[in-house]
């Protein structure tokens, strides 16, 4: 029986997930709180980002429209 990083809930069926590099290993019980413990926020709008994501310097965004909000240009979301 495991125990989630993020909720504490005991649950037979957790999972870990071990950052990059291998410095921390983390228990979840659930993707949510994976979500919640891992994902970076957006710096314009706050949502937690499950995809890509947009870079600019030291920040990230959910999509480009919200890094052009912030005064960045030359972005594009990774699509093809």
């Amino acid at each position: 029986m495991g125990t989630c990083d993020t909720c504490g809930n005991h649950y037979d069926k957790c999972f870990q997930v071990t950052a990059a590099g291998g410095a921390k290993t983390y228990g979840f019980d659930s993707f949510e709180c994976a979500i919640t413990k891992l994902a970076s926020e957006c710096a314009h709008c706050g949502v937690r980002i499950v995809g890509h994501g947009v870079e600019a310097g030291e920040r990230i965004f959910c999509c480009a429209h919200y890094a052009e909000h912030e005064g960045r240009t030359g972005l594009r979301d990774r699509v093809a």
